[in-house]
Order: structure tokens, then sequence, then C-alpha cells
């Protein structure tokens, strides 16, 4: 069997870094949706799927080579409280593919698009098991399940993300080490795809259920379908140090895409603190030494941000914000 290229090598070994968009949920709030559901961002799928080709679209335009699918609540599971059967939310999921995808390819289309960068990647978001819980369990990771409760959950969603056409899997947002395994062992009933994994962080050197960022750089190193290993949804202030802890015991590719610097509260679902005073292009500049090669943003960043990354890496390339 010819195993598929690793696509994030593919554009590692022509540019210094990968650059990956911004936050989907608050450009959507800036569009005007009302995300307060336990859907989330899912919930703008059904009722205005033109809302996230819009924002994917900004996202492209300010520079990303990659944009994450709106598919991080977006489970059978989830919709199934909907009322939504099992064959319509399949669709739905496999809907956050083809906005991503048709979003890339119209931009790529456009005039003076193909010049100094590599042609972008759509990334399918698979969140984890608590986001579904949508009780603040995501950012703890103590579920208290059976690895088979994880892969029931897991593995509809993922098989329709794949059969969609995404060009990997983002298993992002991962609170523990139990469910990160079993989402790496179910990548194996689909060998020709590729995923990058990411973890939520407790401090700068352990993930939110507690285990050592060591431990989870090591547990994943012999698995080629794990491109790129690192972290997103995390405070800047823990990125760099959380670099330094991975870049020790791993020889894949670092990723990281934090919050803009404010702390979310899931008692009381707020956000508190400042945004980062640094701009994201100089925090880009400290990651990459600190070795990152895969750089974007999460929750409340914007376009804005990602093309601060992109003027920084990518001199020559024309972005708007």
């Amino acid at each position: 069997m010819s195993i598929k290229t690793n696509p994030i090598n593919a554009i590692l070994q022509e540019y210094p870094t990968m650059i990956l968009d911004g936050a989907l949920a608050t450009e959507l709030e800036r569009h005007g949706c009302d995300l307060d559901d336990p859907l989330w961002s899912a919930r703008v799928l059904i009722e205005k799927p033109e809302l996230i080709y819009q924002v994917h679209a900004d996202y492209f335009r300010a520079g990303a080579d990659c944009v994450i699918t709106a598919s991080y609540q977006a489970t059978v599971e989830a919709f199934s409280m909907r009322g939504i059967e099992e064959k319509e939310a399949l669709e739905l999921m496999k809907k956050t593919v083809s906005l991503a995808s048709e979003a890339r390819d119209d931009f790529w289309k456009e005039e003076g698009t193909q010049t100094d960068r590599p042609k972008p990647m759509v990334a399918a978001s698979v969140g984890p098991y608590g986001a579904y819980l949508a009780d603040g369990s995501e950012y703890v990771g103590n579920y208290g399940v059976t690895d088979e409760t994880l892969r029931t959950f897991h593995r509809a969603r993922m098989k329709a993300l794949i059969e969609a056409g995404a060009d990997l899997l983002a298993i992002e947002t991962i609170p523990s080490l139990q469910e990160a395994k079993v989402l790496s062992n179910l990548l194996k009933e689909f060998p020709e795809t590729y995923a990058w994994l990411t973890f939520s962080l407790k401090n700068e050197s352990a993930i939110s259920d507690g285990s050592l960022l060591e431990d989870c750089a090591k547990a994943f190193e012999d698995n080629y379908q794990i491109a790129a290993i690192g972290i997103n949804c995390a405070p800047v202030s823990f990125v760099t140090e959380a670099i330094t802890a991975l870049r020790a015991f791993t020889g894949k590719p670092i990723i990281v895409y934090p919050n803009s610097g404010e702390t979310y509260d899931p008692d009381t679902n707020t956000w508190h603190g400042q945004k980062s005073h640094d701009s994201f292009s100089v925090r880009s500049e400290e990651w990459f030494d600190a070795g990152a090669s895969i750089i974007g943003g999460c929750c409340r960043t914007a376009p804005h941000h990602i093309a601060e990354i992109s003027k920084k890496w990518r001199p020559s390339l024309e972005v708007s914000s």
C-alpha cells in the first residue's frame, strides 16, 4: 500500500513556518452570530453556513496556510440532542470540510494568490469528548469513561471528516493523555490519514489532566500519522516553556496556536485578563526560536493576528486583515 505524502512536511520542506488561522467563534460573533449554545460554532453550520465560508476566506486572505473546520463540537451525540438524526449529522460534519475547501479553492483562483505561499490546506477539527459535554470538563480531562466509550464517540466523526476530503485532521484541545492515546490508535483505522495533535495546558509543563508534556511527547513519537504535536487554547504566557518541554522529547514538528492572552473561566463562561501586549509577530519569533514551526491563533484571535504572523514570515506576501 502506498502511503500518502505527509502534508505538513510538504510545506515545511519549502517554508520555515506553516501559518494557521485564528479563532472561528470570535469572527462568527463579529458577524452577528449568537454562539451561546452547546453546539457552539456548529450551530452556525445549520443556520448560516455562508458565514463560516466567509471567515475561512478571510483567514486565507490574511495569509493562513491552513484553516480548521467548524467541526470542533459537531458530533452525532451533540446533534442528536437537537433532534438531528445520525445520517443528517454526518452530512453536517462533512459540510464543515466542504465549506472550508470551497473557500480555499475560490481564494486560490483569485489573481495573485499563488505567489510566495503553498496552496492552503483544510484541517478537520476533532475536538475532545469534554466539548460535547459542555460542562467545562474539556478543561480538566478527567472524564471517568472507558477507552471504548471514547473510541465509539470519536470514530464516526473522524470517518465522516476523512470521507469529506480533509487534507488532515486537527485533533485539538485534548486535555487527557488517555483520550489522546485513543485518538492516536483510532488513526490506524485510516492508515492514509495524517493528523496533528494539540493539547490544552494546566501549566507550562503539564496538560490539563496533569500529565507531563514530556510523557505526551514520548507517547506518540513512533506514530507516523501524528504529523505534528503541540498545544492550543493556552495562554500565551505558557507557550515558550511548553515548546521547550516538548522539543526535548520529540523530533516531530511542534505546533502552537494559543489564545489572545485572556483566560477562559468555564464556570462562568467568561474571559478574564488582558490580551497580550506583544504582537503575534513578535511572539511567533520567540516561539520559532524555541522550536515551533507551525504557528497560529486560537480563542479571541482574529485575521489581523494571522496577518501579523504572515508579514513576519512571508514578507513578500500581500495579505489583508
